[in-house]
């Protein structure tokens, strides 16, 4: 079994030391879903939420989520992200939207966490701006899709 990196010798958490490693190029894919009653579904297709354009407002909060993601989760190092993309691809047959962010940098530790954490909170948003009329969404399959760089390669996810 290989040994737990976020805990020191002593049994104590730790941040990993990243300063040995080469910086390459990085990149994670990760993806989520919110399902909603058709009503709501609808309103968002069509402008139609009070608090605004809620894809939109998604994808800001998902960005700066990437971006925060050190601050929120506790050993996760501060990375100088290149570049978020959020997108956005509604499912009608299900009154889903389902969210892809893709995040890339040029490093020494990768980026799964910050593309997790951008599909969550716009998740989130979504949900924050359309409760008081859909209180019954669900927010599930955040799940890592993809990640290329560093010393362990590339990974795909092998469901679809």
């Amino acid at each position: 079994m290989s040994r737990l990196t976020h805990i020191d010798s002593d049994g104590h958490v730790r941040m990993v030391d990243v300063t040995g490693k080469e910086p390459t190029s990085r990149q994670a894919i990760a993806k989520g879903r919110i399902t909603m009653t058709p009503e709501s579904f609808a309103r968002i297709r069509e402008g139609r939420i009070a608090k605004g354009n809620v894809l939109e407002t998604a994808r800001i909060a998902g960005v700066m989520a990437a971006k925060k993601t050190a601050d929120l989760i506790p050993m996760c190092h501060p990375l100088a992200i290149a570049h978020v993309q959020i997108d956005f691809f509604p499912k009608p047959e299900s009154n889903a939207i389902e969210i892809a962010c893709s995040v890339r940098l040029v490093g020494r530790t990768g980026v799964e966490m910050e593309a997790l954490t951008a599909v969550s909170v716009a998740a989130l948003t979504i949900y924050d701006m359309c409760k008081a009329t859909d209180r019954e969404m669900v927010i599930s399959d955040i799940r890592l899709m993809e990640k290329s760089g560093g010393k362990s390669g590339t990974y795909k996810r092998k469901d679809p």
